[in-house]
């Protein structure tokens, strides 16, 4: 279990992988990091991609399909291949990309990850994207509070979990730094820390779900 202590800057220079990340940014792009297992990848994830995109006025929004999360087991993770096949089935909007980066980079956790990109694209405005259901848990991640101050943080609504996660350790570690979601569209270029909870119709689809209706 992850808690506010800071998070040490892992290096990634020297890494091969960390030179072709297969995509290209410029400057002045705002750009959403969607970050998550997508073990398997539904609707719903699509449901908060495409949510943040229209409501932050982003001009990309990149699903980091993570190697492992720290915090789930490995029997339970399908192969990568498999849920990033998965993953670009839903993302078919225009401006949607579905990348393996953190392999790419050697980085299991999101402090690193986000460290990364914002040093190999300055001037482009990184915003991370999640459900309501981690921000419940966010608190639990590696360097949460100094994700807080690298990127402005949008959160989506999700079925279940919105009340609680708005009263979430997180929520109310920052609560005065949440922007009214009438300014969502300046999120992506707000001084951190900064960020907002968007509210819009639920979808009911699951991870979890999906995989305890899995054949055996």
């Amino acid at each position: 279990m992850w808690f506010a202590g800071p998070a040490r800057r892992a290096p990634v220079a020297g890494r091969p992988q960390a030179q072709r990340l297969g995509f290209s940014l410029t400057p002045g792009m705002k750009v959403g990091l969607y970050g998550g297992s997508f073990n398997p990848a539904h609707d719903g994830h699509a449901h908060v991609a495409e949510t943040a995109k229209r409501r932050l006025g982003l001009d990309r929004v990149i699903w980091l399909v993570s190697p492992q999360n720290p915090l789930k087991s490995r029997h339970e993770t399908a192969d990568l291949g498999e849920r990033i096949a998965g993953a670009r089935a839903l993302a078919q909007g225009p401006g949607m990309i579905v990348s393996a980066v953190e392999t790419r980079l050697g980085s299991n956790y999101t402090i690193d990850t986000i460290r990364a990109l914002k040093a190999r694209y300055p001037g482009v405005h990184f915003v991370w994207i999640m459900g309501a259901d981690s921000l419940a848990t966010f608190h639990r991640w590696k360097g949460w509070t100094q994700i807080m101050h690298e990127v402005p943080v949008a959160v989506v609504s999700r079925p279940w979990i919105s009340l609680k996660s708005r009263f979430s350790p997180a929520a109310q570690r920052f609560a005065r730094f949440r922007t009214p979601t009438r300014s969502a569209f300046r999120l992506a270029t707000s001084k951190t820390p900064a960020w907002v909870f968007l509210f819009g119709r639920f979808n009911f689809q699951s991870s979890t779900a999906l995989r305890a209706r899995k054949p055996r």
